[in-house]
């Protein structure tokens, strides 16, 4: 895994250690920011959230390209101790808010993010319950962007939000939603 673009563009990234979380490919990950860009024109000043964060590949990704701010949510030990290095060996501590919780455990938010990047486990239907939650907690923006990856096989409905675009990429269909 690598940054694809950027200010850290090829810098490597670390995955977590067993197989308990799925890192996005790069070429999904390519895919995805390329769908973004086309519709946000800059990431630059956005607040991300990087959600079911994992290695942190998303939001660090968003990062490199100019986005100001990114939290992380992510529950797994493997996942937060190489989500941690990550930011650590960019030297991105001074942008970055790690919360160590489960996305379904969040309370209000602080600050609304402009893009939350959601890739949660397949088959889950956490997308879904997560951004209900997400929504009624504050933490989606009337003209925010939402990114949520599923299985290939996967549909996503979620009242209150409009599917924009599906794309499929490898096993993945990228979902980009916006409030309804």
């Amino acid at each position: 895994m690598r940054i694809i673009a950027g200010e850290w563009r090829g810098r490597p990234l670390k995955a977590p250690q067993g197989d308990t979380t799925r890192p996005t490919a790069d070429r999904t990950r390519e895919t995805l920011f390329s769908m973004l860009t086309s519709r946000l024109g800059s990431f630059d000043g956005l607040v991300v959230a990087d959600l079911f964060a994992g290695s942190g590949a998303l939001g660090l990704e968003a990062l490199s390209r100019g986005a100001a701010e990114a939290i992380f949510v992510e529950q797994d030990a493997a996942a937060l101790r190489a989500l941690r290095a990550n930011i650590a060996n960019l030297r991105a501590q001074d942008r970055c808010d790690v919360r160590a919780a489960s996305v379904l455990a969040l309370g209000p938010a602080r600050r609304t993010p402009d893009l939350l990047l959601l890739d949660p486990p397949y088959g889950s239907g956490a997308g879904a319950v997560a951004l209900d939650k997400l929504n009624r907690l504050g933490w989606i923006a009337p003209g925010a962007w939402i990114s949520v990856e599923t299985a290939r096989t996967e549909t996503l409905d979620v009242k209150g939000f409009t599917v924009e675009v599906t794309r499929d990429s490898g096993k993945a269909r990228l979902h980009l939603l916006r409030p309804a």
